[in-house]
């Protein structure tokens, strides 16, 4: 039976209370089954994400894979949907699905990822491409980020009105029209939902495999916005913000082929919701004191420069 990682357990009880203790009880049982009814065996130590754990196995026929198992959540229904509609075109290859247990059997990539390279350049046009093969027509049954513009706007609006911040009026008023003309009428092609460097891994098979898909449908450069909000920290440490933001904001757009002023609208959009979000919850990196304050302060700025073209 799979010994689950004290830190996973940990934090999923954090983040779900009792039906994460429930849940966690059951999964070594889960994996087993799993395991049993693919033909796998363990061939490696257990890893794990945020929200998931990841089984390194070797197949019935010697070929490698890995067993990953999420939490039952909404946002990991569709994980699987995206891997089937690419069919290993930008992505890690799905080769089984069960979807009752929100488990899956993968191709096995390499455990180096997008975020461990230096060079900002390279790590923006990587993820760049990929966007662009990523953005294939989207099956039907996925969820429409347009369905989300409704709850965009009301929690920017109450955000706003309740909230104690200096996020200028001028960049609030940018992000909800955003909402109004892009967040409503966007194409169906698949798009990620969550590009960022630490959700694309090195393989073998390709240079670069996406990983971890929500599974939208909606405007590729949506991700675009994703992935330089991803980045803020590396952004902070440039001797010229405005600059630096131009560059990435350039870099991806030329690599994934779409509109860059639909780029930056989207940045634009994230970072206002950032800087409510680490208000009202903080950020993974820090939920109180200076460090919140200053992560806050920070993401009203890039706000407010990506609010002017």
């Amino acid at each position: 039976m799979v010994e689950i990682p004290e830190a996973f357990a940990r934090g999923t009880v954090a983040r779900e209370g009792e039906p994460g203790t429930a849940w966690l009880a059951d999964l070594p049982g889960i994996v087993d089954g799993l395991l049993e009814r693919w033909e796998c065996v363990p061939d490696g130590g257990v890893m794990h994400g945020g929200v998931g754990v990841v089984v390194p196995v070797r197949r019935r026929d010697g070929a490698t894979a890995v067993l990953k198992v999420s939490f039952p959540h909404p946002g990991n229904v569709h994980e699987p949907d995206a891997f089937a509609a690419w069919a290993g075109r930008g992505a890690v290859v799905l080769h089984e699905r069960h979807d009752a247990h929100f488990a899956m059997l993968l191709e096995r990539v390499l455990a180096s990822t997008l975020a461990e390279v230096e060079d900002g350049d390279e790590v923006v046009a990587v993820a760049g491409r990929l966007n662009r093969r990523l953005a294939v027509p989207a099956p039907p049954g996925l969820p429409r980020l347009r369905e989300q513009a409704d709850s965009w706007e009301e929690q920017l609006r109450r955000d706003a009105a309740e909230l104690a911040h200096e996020v200028p009026r001028g960049a609030v008023d940018a992000a909800l029209e955003t909402v109004r003309e892009l967040g409503r009428d966007q194409p169906d092609l698949l798009v990620h939902g969550d590009l960022h460097p630490g959700n694309i891994l090195r393989a073998d098979r390709e240079p670069w495999l996406a990983v971890d898909p929500k599974g939208y449908a909606g405007d590729p450069a949506y991700d675009g916005g994703t992935l330089l909000k991803s980045r803020a920290l590396t952004l902070v440490a440039a001797d010229d913000l405005r600059t630096a933001v131009r560059r990435n904001l350039d870099a991806f757009a030329e690599a994934a082929e779409v509109d860059r002023a639909r780029v930056r609208r989207w940045a634009q959009f994230h970072a206002v919701q950032a800087a409510f979000w680490g208000r009202r919850h903080g950020f993974r990196m820090a939920r109180s004191g200076p460090r919140l304050d200053w992560l806050t302060a920070f993401a009203d700025s890039l706000a407010e420069l990506l609010t002017r073209p």
